[in-house]
């Protein structure tokens, strides 16, 4: 199973393809998705939804995950964030795939065994698990790598809650 999982932002948007085989996770590749500062909001958006498209087209991954939002950035950079969100997730749906959130807690607690855990121990994490260099990894395609690892750790359990 190819898992998808994007870290949102309004200016970088990371990404993180992991293989699922069993228990066996293994990293299929990551980046970001980076957008002109200066281009008004929509033509971002836009540029935004063409290159997740474009991704999703690459590799057809099977489902797509992402962070839900979290409240302690200012409610003008949210409300920017929750429209970069809104246009990754009307492009998965467009591209018929699942999208599941979960929330920076469960992320961290899947990751690393704590919600409380700091950038530096869940990239620490991601890359353990992941087998990845020691080299360092971007911070949003670490997260976005930690997501997709929520994903695949919670799989069993998200679909038993689905059912009942």
């Amino acid at each position: 199973m190819l898992v998808l999982g994007l870290d949102p932002g309004s200016r970088h948007t990371g990404y993180g393809l992991i293989d699922r085989q069993g228990s066996r996770l293994s990293c299929v590749g990551h980046g970001r998705l980076s957008l002109p500062r200066d281009a008004p909001l929509p033509a971002r958006l836009a540029q935004l939804s063409r290159e997740l498209e474009t991704l999703v087209r690459a590799h057809a991954p099977d489902v797509a995950v992402l962070e839900s939002l979290y409240h302690g950035i200012n409610p003008r950079s949210l409300i920017v964030l929750a429209q970069a969100r809104g246009a990754l997730v009307a492009t998965l749906a467009l591209q018929g795939l699942e999208v599941r959130e979960y929330t920076p807690a469960e992320v961290k607690t899947a990751v690393v065994g704590h919600g409380r855990a700091d950038k530096e121990q869940v990239a620490h994490m991601v890359r353990l698990v992941l087998g990845l260099p020691r080299a360092p990894l971007p911070a949003d395609a670490s997260d976005a790598l930690a997501v997709a690892i929520c994903y695949a750790h919670r799989l069993r359990l998200d679909r038993l809650e689905d059912r009942g």
